[in-house]
């Protein structure tokens, strides 16, 4: 190591799934993600994924250097498909003078960031009233979707739809439990979004066939979409984008480019590019919901959302003496 080279103090900090338990609540995370999308968008601080094939699956990384953070940094998934493995791991720097900060395990911070950005949005998107609200799917996702949901809208009924009878009548138990109102488990998707004023859609069907069909949602209701995230993915009908009002996107291009829900709407002949806004837009005040509409929350996810979370742990963690300081580093070499 030369006199122009140095090794990350304070030590670069190792959070572990256990550590990111501790630290992490769902208001702390809606709060973070709903200030860092109300700054104005740079695109280019958040550039597209990108995936590379494997022996055995694939190599997803995703960047990102948030507006206003002291961090960048980037979140790689390792999936090996076929032996039905994955792992996340998040790497934050400090854009000061390029440490590595810490190295967190991305494990929870997928479901925390998904669900937290979608609920930033219904707090912008969502009327002040008691809503129906239907859930269509019953795994992880779902349950993250509604708990989160649940803390920024007045619930007065939740329906629950999925393709297996026990699944959705566990999900409607311990959800009525839970968070104290009534969760109802439903035969047929259609018969637990008709009338309802959110939808929200964390399931796709083994074929990829569509599971939210346009003619069961309701004039003005609004749609959380999370579980179509690649083009060969589909979770809504296409002409249900045709009848939105507004899409909002969490990663435009991505949303636009890479779901297969909206690719199929705009090779069926909707104008999906035309309708489709910004959730930073959103969260700025720049763009309001239509007096009248259904209103689209579209996500696949992105870096951005990863490196907030990431940097909300890695500040707590520090606040509380939590994590693991790692016995040696990364070089930091000064050029």
């Amino acid at each position: 190591m030369s006199d122009d080279s140095f090794y990350a103090t304070p030590s670069t900090l190792f959070l572990s799934d256990s550590d990111v338990e501790v630290l992490a609540d769902m208001d702390a995370v809606i709060g973070a993600l709903a200030e860092a999308y109300g700054q104005p968008e740079n695109q280019a601080a958040t550039p597209d994924r990108v995936v590379v094939p494997t022996s055995t699956g694939w190599q997803r990384v995703m960047t990102s250097a948030p507006p206003g953070s002291k961090f960048a940094g980037s979140k790689t998934i390792s999936a090996s498909v076929k032996n039905g493995l994955v792992s996340y791991l998040i790497t934050l720097f400090d854009q000061n003078d390029s440490r590595l900060a810490a190295l967190i395990d991305g494990n929870r911070v997928t479901g925390l960031r998904t669900a937290g950005t979608s609920a930033a949005a219904l707090k912008r998107l969502l009327p002040q009233r008691p809503i129906v609200a239907a859930v269509v799917g019953s795994g992880f996702e779902a349950r993250a979707q509604l708990r989160a949901a649940a803390r920024v809208c007045s619930l007065a009924e939740v329906r629950v739809s999925s393709p297996t009878q026990a699944n959705r009548d566990r999900f409607a138990s311990e959800l009525t439990d839970e968070l104290g109102l009534p969760v109802s488990a439903r035969n047929s998707a259609q018969d637990a979004v008709r009338g309802a004023d959110l939808i929200l859609c964390a399931a796709r069907s083994r074929d990829e066939s569509p599971t939210l069909m346009a003619e069961w949602v309701d004039d003005n209701a609004t749609v959380v979409s999370v579980g179509s995230t690649t083009p060969s993915q589909r979770e809504l009908d296409a002409a249900l984008i045709g009848r939105a009002a507004m899409v909002v996107a969490d990663a435009m291009h991505e949303v636009l480019y890479d779901s297969g829900d909206m690719l199929a709407a705009t090779s069926e002949g909707y104008d999906a590019a035309g309708k489709t806004v910004s959730l930073h837009d959103v969260m700025s005040g720049q763009a309001e919901r239509p007096s009248a509409g259904i209103v689209v929350y579209k996500s696949t996810g992105s870096g951005f959302q990863d490196l907030v979370i990431a940097e909300l742990l890695y500040t707590r963690a520090l606040e509380r003496g939590i994590g693991t300081p790692l016995p040696t580093g990364v070089l930091t070499i000064r050029k």
